[in-house]
C-alpha cells in the first residue's frame, strides 16, 4: 500500500475513533456510570486522536507543498538544460560569424566599403540575436527554477516580441517558495506578453536581489491606457480584455499572494517621447 493510502486509512481511523469516544462519553453520562477515571481515560484518548489528526494535517500540507515544488522543478529544469545546450551550440555559430567579419578584408580592399560592410553585418547579427542575448542573461541567475521558467516563457512568446532581460545580481535570494514565486512572476509576464502587439512589441525584465529579497520588474509598451484603468487592475474580477471569461483574477490573486509573503505588486504608467509604458514591480 502506498504512503498516501496509509495516511488516508490513518485519517479515517482517527475520525472513527473520535466519534466512538464521544459516543461512549455521552452513553456513560446518560447511564450515570461516568466517573472521574472514565473522564480522564477518554480525555487522554481524545487528546491523542486530536493530536494525531493535527499532525497528519500538518504533514499532509507539507507533503503537498513539496510535491508542488518538485513538479515545478521537474517542469522548468528541462527548459534550463535546453537553454544551456542552445547556448553551447550557438557558440560555434558565433565563431563562424566572427571569422566572417575578420576576413572581410580579403574580399574588400577599400577601407570605407570594408567598414560599411562590417557595420551592416554586425547590425544584422545584433538584430537577429535579441532573444539569444536575453537567454544568455538567464544563465547568470542562481535560481535555476526561475531561469528555466523565464526561458520557457520566452520560447512560447510570439516571434515579433523583443524581450530584454537585465540581471543585476547573480544570486537571487528570496524566502518565497518556488511555487508561489512562479505564480506571481508568471502572472506579470503573461500580462505583459498579452498586452503587446506587433506595433508595441518591447518587453524589459529587470532582476535583482537585495536584503534577501527578489526584486522583479517588467515593463512593456502600451497605447491609450489611462490611470483610471490602471487603478482598477488589482480589483477582483476587473479585466481590460474584450472577452472577460476566465480573466480578471490574475493580478488580484498575484497581489494577494505577494502580500501574504510580505510584498506587494506596484504599477507605474509613464509616457516619454510619445511612447507609453507600464511597469509592474514586486519585491518579495
Amino acid at each position: 500500500m502506498s504512503d498516501l493510502g496509509r495516511k488516508f486509512l490513518y485519517r479515517i481511523f482517527c475520525v472513527m475513533a473520535l466519534i466512538v469516544a464521544i459516543y461512549l462519553m455521552i452513553d456513560f453520562y446518560l447511564s450515570r456510570t461516568l466517573d472521574v477515571k472514565v473522564i480522564v481515560m477518554f480525555g487522554i484518548l481524545i487528546a491523542v486522536i486530536v493530536f494525531g489528526l493535527l499532525d497528519w494535517s500538518q504533514n499532509y500540507a507539507l507533503m503537498r507543498k513539496q510535491e508542488q515544488e518538485l513538479k515545478i522543478y521537474q517542469h522548468y529544469i528541462q527548459p534550463l538544460e535546453e537553454l544551456t545546450k542552445d547556448i553551447r551550440a550557438k557558440q560555434h555559430e558565433f565563431d563562424n560569424h566572427m571569422n566572417a567579419i575578420l576576413n572581410m578584408h580579403v574580399l574588400i580592399d577599400n577601407y570605407d566599403e570594408l567598414v560599411a560592410a562590417q557595420a551592416k553585418y554586425c547590425k544584422e547579427l545584433y538584430d537577429g540575436k535579441n532573444r539569444n542575448r536575453a537567454n544568455t542573461m538567464l544563465l547568470r541567475i542562481s535560481d535555476k527554477i526561475l531561469a528555466g521558467f523565464l526561458y520557457s516563457k520566452i520560447l512560447r512568446a510570439p516571434e515579433y516580441l523583443e524581450i530584454e532581460i537585465q540581471v543585476m545580481s547573480r544570486h537571487i535570494i528570496t524566502s518565497v517558495s518556488e511555487y508561489s514565486l512562479v505564480e506571481i512572476i508568471g502572472t506579470l509576464v503573461d500580462n505583459a506578453i498579452e498586452a503587446c502587439n506587433e506595433k508595441h512589441n518591447k518587453i524589459r525584465i529587470y532582476l535583482d536581489s537585495k536584503d534577501d529579497k527578489l526584486l522583479f520588474r517588467i515593463t512593456n509598451e502600451v497605447e491609450g491606457l489611462t490611470m483610471t484603468e490602471v487603478s482598477k487592475f488589482f480589483q477582483k474580477g476587473y479585466s481590460t480584455k474584450e472577452k472577460k471569461e476566465g480573466h480578471g483574477l490574475g493580478l488580484y490573486q498575484a497581489n494577494m499572494l505577494a502580500k501574504r509573503h510580505g510584498g506587494e505588486i506596484t504599477v507605474e504608467l509613464s509616457d516619454e517621447e510619445g511612447i507609453q509604458e507600464i511597469s509592474f514591480e514586486v519585491e518579495i
